[in-house]
């Protein structure tokens, strides 16, 4: 009789018994990004004096919306591409899931640098630093998921029922926010708000539908 752990090992073919499904990879990576999504908004509060004069206090707080709107969007526009990335996927390497939780760290951090750009959006020097942290961790947390693709692709960890059309289309997707952030970083040294604003697009941009960017893309042709 074979022992248990004989067997399984002839059970696994070979150069694959460091591969995984992807099922556990997509829940953990689903409850951090909903945890750092619902953390922004503890950001936004009110002055203790608030009560003096409630609307003008409340009104008073848009960096705070201003913040927690950018980073919401860009968070939810990577949740949604890195969907799209886990749904190609037909299995996970151990290097996949390291690159996975890099993604994960810099998206479970931006919160910090969401407070400190509602903070210091009004102060002129602070500002410049401000926008400038912050549009480096978004620059990151871009770079991580096209790297988490690109490896994906190179690692042939990609499903056989994938279309080439398909993966074209992500791959084409993922790339113009690396170009757009570092634009926009070196635009934020001089204008940080219209940095901020820019970023906020990135996140919209990605947020539309691809199949509505080509009809929007037909149209204006």
């Amino acid at each position: 009789m074979i022992p248990r752990d004989r067997r399984r090992d002839q059970e696994v073919p070979s150069g694959l018994a460091h591969r995984y499904g992807t099922a556990r990879m997509e829940a953990f990576s689903d409850g951090v990004f909903a945890i750092a999504i619902t953390l922004l908004v503890l950001e936004i509060g009110l002055p203790p004096n608030a009560n003096e004069d409630l609307l003008a206090a409340i009104l008073a707080q848009w960096p705070s919306y201003l913040a927690f709107a950018v980073s919401f969007s860009t968070i939810g526009a990577i949740w949604i591409a890195h969907s799209a990335i886990t749904e190609h996927l037909d299995r996970a390497d151990p290097n996949l899931l390291r690159l996975n939780l890099l993604l994960l760290l810099v998206v479970s951090f931006l919160p910090f640098p969401t407070r400190l750009l509602a903070e210091h959006i009004e102060f002129r020097d602070a500002e410049r630093v401000a926008v400038t942290i912050y549009g480096l961790w978004l620059l990151f947390a871009s770079a991580m998921l096209s790297v988490l693709w690109r490896y994906a692709l190179h690692a042939k960890l990609i499903s056989d029922t994938s279309k080439d059309e398909e993966i074209q289309l992500l791959t084409r997707r993922l790339t113009p926010g690396l170009a757009g952030y570092l634009v926009l970083l070196a635009t934020g040294l001089v204008v940080p708000f219209v940095a901020v604003i820019g970023y906020l697009a990135i996140a919209i941009f990605f947020l539309v539908p691809a199949r509505t960017l080509r009809a929007v893309r037909k149209r204006s042709g």
